[in-house]
C-alpha cells in the first residue's frame, strides 16, 4: 500500500479513499496485523478502544472548529478566545465528550514516536484521562496498550494509519454516523473471527433488524437483559431516526445488563458512539438472574438474544419472577422468558431469540410453563427462522413475540387479537452469502414484519393499506383452543400447513383443460380402434 499523507483537522477523508467501506477495510487489515499472540477477546477490546479514542477526539475537534467559526467569537477579547474554546460546557451541552489536551489524537500522533515509555503508555494514559474527564465512561476504556504482548512498533504503525482515518468531513454525515458504521463493521468482523465464542456479544444484524421492525419502538423504555455489545439498542435508535428523524433519537431510553465484563465495556462504547446514554447499561456488569440491577424497571419494549439452552445459571426456586412455574436447572430458556415477562409494562411487548426446542420441549416442567404463558394470553407471535443465520451456533432458532395487551388499545385502534396467536414459518427465507451464512434481506424483513403488522392492525399497516389473511405454508392465526389441541406446542409448521402449489398464470382454465384432454383421449382411442381394424384386416388376408 503506498504511503498516505496524514490528514489534519478539517481535511476530510483519507486521500484516495472515497467511502466509509474502504476506510473500514483498510483499518481492519492494518489492525489484523497487530494481533500476534494477543487473546482474541482482548484484541477486540484493544482495536475498538483505539477506534473509540479516535472518534471522541475527532468529535471534539469538530465541535472546536464550530466554536472557532462562530461569529460571536469575534466579540470575545482576543486574549480570552483560547479559554472560550476550552470551556467544557460548550462541548458537553452538545453531547460531545470532553477530551483533555494530552488525550487528543493530534497530540498522540505527534508524540507517538518520541513519548517517554513508548506509544503504549501514551495510549494508556490517554484512556485514563478520558475516563476521568467523563463519568459515563468510568472504568470502560481499555488500558492494555503498554503490555509485553503488544508489538509497540506495529502499534505505532496502526496509530499512524488511524491518524489518516477522519471520522469527520464526510459531507452532511456527522462523525457519529461514520464511526458507528466502522464500530459495527468491526464487531461483525470479530464475530466472524471468533466463531462460537462471539455469541456472547453479537447477534446477526438481520435478526436484530427483524425484531426491531416487528416491535416498532418509536418511543419509551427499551430493555435487553442480555445486552451483549448493545446491538438491539443501536438498531432501535436507527429505527426511530429513520422513521421520525434525528430530532426524535432521544424518544427512547435504553436499559440493559450484561454479565461479561469485556462485553459490557463494548456496549458502553457502542452506545456512546451512537449518541445514546451509556448509563443505560449500568455502572457495572452483572448476572441478570443472580443480581437483577434493574429490579424495578417496567419496559415498553424488551429485546433479547440470551444464551441458548444455558444450563450454568443461578437458580433460586423461590424467585418471584417464576409466576408460571419454576424453570429447570438444566435449561434457562423459560427463566429468560419469565424474567422478560416480569419486565413488561402494562402494554409492553417483547421479541426474544431462543432455540427451536423452546417451542416444543416438555422436559422438566417446560411444557407446563409454556402452556401457562399461552393461556395467560402473553404469546403474540411465533416465527420459525431459517438455518445458518447464526455463525456462533448450529442450533436452529426461533423468535418469540410476547405482549401484555392484545386489545385494540383505545386510540391506537388495533385489531382485537385476544386469545389468538400468529404463527409465521420463515424457514424458506433468506439468502446464502457463502457456504455457511444466511442473511435475511430487506424483502424478507418487510414480508415478515408486514404480516405481523397487518395481523395486529397497526398504524404502519393501515398506512400501507395492508390486511391480514392466512397464507398456507407461511402464516396462520390460531386460537388458544387450537393451540391447546396441539398440547401447547408452538412450532409454526404445525399450524401454517403446506403451501398451495403455484399456478401458471398462462395456463388455460381448468374446465377447458379437462374438455381438451377428454377430446384428445377420445381421438387417441378412435385412432387406436382404426389401427386395430387395419391390422385385423391385413392378418385376415395373410390367413387367406
Amino acid at each position: 500500500m503506498p504511503p498516505r499523507k496524514r490528514a489534519t483537522a478539517g481535511q476530510g477523508e483519507l486521500p484516495g479513499v472515497s467511502s466509509t467501506k474502504e476506510i473500514q477495510d483498510i483499518l481492519w487489515k492494518a489492525a489484523d496485523k497487530l494481533r500476534g499472540s494477543m487473546d482474541a477477546a482482548q484484541y477486540k477490546e484493544f482495536v475498538l478502544g483505539l477506534v473509540f479514542l479516535k472518534y471522541v477526539s475527532d468529535a471534539f475537534a469538530e465541535r472546536r472548529a464550530e466554536l472557532a467559526a462562530d461569529p460571536e467569537l469575534a466579540e470575545i477579547p482576543e486574549h480570552r478566545r483560547g479559554a472560550f474554546l476550552e470551556e467544557r460546557d460548550e462541548y458537553t451541552k452538545k453531547d460531545v465528550f470532553w477530551v483533555p489536551q494530552t488525550a487528543r489524537w493530534d497530540y498522540i500522533a505527534e508524540n507517538a514516536a518520541s513519548a517517554e515509555g513508548g506509544v503504549g503508555k501514551l495510549l494508556d494514559d490517554a484512556m485514563d484521562e478520558v475516563m476521568k474527564a467523563n463519568k459515563t465512561l468510568a472504568g470502560v476504556l481499555p488500558k492494555i496498550f503498554n503490555r509485553d504482548n503488544v508489538d509497540q512498533s506495529r502499534l505505532k504503525q496502526l496509530v499512524d494509519l488511524i491518524s489518516d482515518a477522519r471520522f469527520t468531513g464526510h459531507g452532511d454525515r456527522p462523525a457519529q454516523d461514520v464511526l458507528g458504521e466502522v464500530y459495527e463493521y468491526f464487531l461483525e468482523k470479530f464475530a466472524r473471527a471468533e466463531g462460537k465464542r462471539a455469541g456472547e456479544f453479537y447477534t446477526p444484524a438481520s435478526v436484530v433488524r427483524l425484531i426491531v421492525e416487528v416491535l416498532e419502538p418509536y418511543e419509551g423504555r427499551v430493555y435487553d437483559p442480555a445486552c451483549g455489545s448493545g446491538g438491539m439498542f443501536v438498531q432501535s435508535g436507527k429505527f426511530v431516526t429513520k422513521r421520525r428523524g434525528r430530532d426524535h433519537s432521544h424518544d427512547i431510553a435504553v436499559y440493559g445488563q450484561e454479565a461479561n465484563e469485556r462485553t459490557w465495556r463494548l456496549a458502553k462504547m457502542n452506545l456512546a458512539i451512537h449518541g445514546m446514554d451509556p448509563k443505560g447499561v449500568g455502572d457495572r456488569w452483572g448476572d441478570t438472574f443472580a443480581d437483577d440491577k434493574l429490579a424495578d424497571l417496567k419496559a415498553d419494549f424488551v429485546m433479547a438474544n440470551p444464551p441458548f439452552n444455558m444450563s450454568d445459571w443461578v437458580r433460586k426456586t423461590d424467585d418471584p419472577r417464576w409466576k408460571f412455574g419454576v424453570p429447570p436447572q438444566s435449561n434457562a430458556n423459560y427463566a429468560w422468558l419469565q424474567h422478560i415477562v416480569s419486565k413488561l409494562g402494562d402494554r409492553g411487548s417483547a421479541g426474544v431469540v431462543l432455540s427451536n426446542g423452546s417451542m416444543s420441549s416438555k422436559q422438566s416442567g417446560e411444557g407446563e410453563i409454556r402452556a401457562a404463558l399461552v393461556e395467560a394470553d402473553l404469546v403474540a407471535c411465533m416465527v420459525a427462522l431459517p438455518g445458518n443465520l447464526f455463525r456462533t451456533t448450529a442450533i436452529p432458532a426461533c423468535l418469540w413475540f410476547l405482549t401484555k395487551d392484545k386489545t385494540p388499545q383505545g386510540a391506537k385502534a388495533l385489531e382485537d387479537r385476544r386469545s389468538q396467536v400468529l404463527f409465521i414459518d420463515a424457514r424458506a427465507m433468506g439468502t446464502m452469502k457463502d457456504r455457511t451464512e444466511r442473511v435475511l434481506e430487506k424483502e424478507d424483513l418487510d414480508t415478515i414484519s408486514d404480516t405481523y403488522h397487518a395481523w395486529r392492525g397497526t398504524k404502519s399497516a393501515r398506512e400501507k393499506q395492508l390486511s391480514y389473511k392466512d397464507v398456507p405454508g407461511f402464516c396462520y392465526s390460531a386460537t388458544l383452543e387450537e393451540i391447546a389441541q396441539h398440547d401447547h406446542v408452538l412450532t409454526p409448521g404445525r399450524y401454517v400447513g403446506a403451501a398451495e402449489p403455484e399456478e401458471d398464470p398462462d395456463a388455460e382454465p381448468t374446465e377447458e383443460r379437462i374438455a381438451r384432454l377428454a377430446k384428445e383421449l377420445f381421438a387417441h382411442l378412435d385412432e387406436s380402434a382404426r389401427l386395430d381394424a387395419v391390422v385385423r384386416q391385413e392378418l385376415g388376408k395373410l390367413d387367406g
